[in-house]
């Protein structure tokens, strides 16, 4: 060396951050606050998150089960059913594109590899629909004025409807969880439902009143299951086929 040489150091390459995760019910949650607000936070760690739900899907789902979960939010009960319940598969539809890196992330957080999420809404033909996603994420509907929602809307997305006839007949699920914030109404009394034996649902009252309820009850009690007390609470309600 001649004295001009200049001897660089390089840096080495820093490692990312490991993501903190929130533990709820013996599932991990990437804590990112793009999704997780601090009350979404809290109701996770203490169990509270969509807690009658989930009381009823662990009763109810089992490992022999196929499961269609309509609603699939932060990949909650879809990671639920496949890691807690042992289902076969899990088949999730959620209609909020924003979402659906997140709940793959929370698959691979969970070493969940029998659950599936799609970015679709089904209905009764194949087309496409305007979703309205809301700063609280899980009141995000079709709605743009949902009566009595005070969250606004922050984007709007086109998202594609596949026919509920043609996604029942190929996946053919023994285990349906729906919560689609009012939709089911109109949905549920479209669908063949005869291959279910078990149905766990979040009505929406106070969006499609008591006729919509009745829908909902009159679909499920066509095709031979029936409103299930034990595991029903409040506006979670439950159907069993043959108890």
């Amino acid at each position: 060396m001649d004295g001009t040489d200049i001897l660089t150091l390089t840096d080495p390459v820093a490692e990312p951050a490991p993501q903190k995760m929130i533990r709820s019910r013996g599932l991990v949650f990437p804590d990112d606050p793009a999704v997780i607000t601090p009350k979404l936070r809290r109701l996770l760690r203490r169990r509270d998150y969509e807690a009658r739900e989930a009381a009823a899907v662990r009763a109810l789902v089992g490992k022999e089960d196929v499961a269609l979960e309509l609603g699939g939010g932060i990949g909650y009960m879809s990671t639920l059913m496949a890691r807690c319940c042992k289902a076969k598969a899990v088949f999730s539809f959620e209609a909020n594109p924003t979402l659906i890196p997140y709940i793959e992330r929370v698959y691979a957080a969970n070493k969940v590899t029998t659950a599936h999420v799609t970015n679709a809404l089904l209905g009764p033909k194949a087309g496409t629909a305007t979703f309205y996603e809301r700063a609280n994420f899980l009141a995000s509907s079709l709605s743009a004025d949902a009566p009595g929602e005070k969250s606004e809307v922050i984007r709007e997305h086109q998202v594609d409807i596949l026919p509920i006839g043609e996604v029942m007949a190929e996946i053919r699920p023994t285990a349906l969880v729906c919560d689609i914030e009012g939709a089911e109404a109109d949905l549920l009394p479209l669908a063949d439902l005869s291959s279910l034996r078990v149905a766990v649902i979040e009505l929406h009252p106070q969006w499609v009143g008591q006729s919509g309820v009745q829908a909902v009850f009159d679909a499920f009690h066509a095709h031979g299951l029936t409103f299930y007390p034990r595991t029903s609470n409040k506006k979670v309600v439950t159907f069993l086929k043959g108890w």
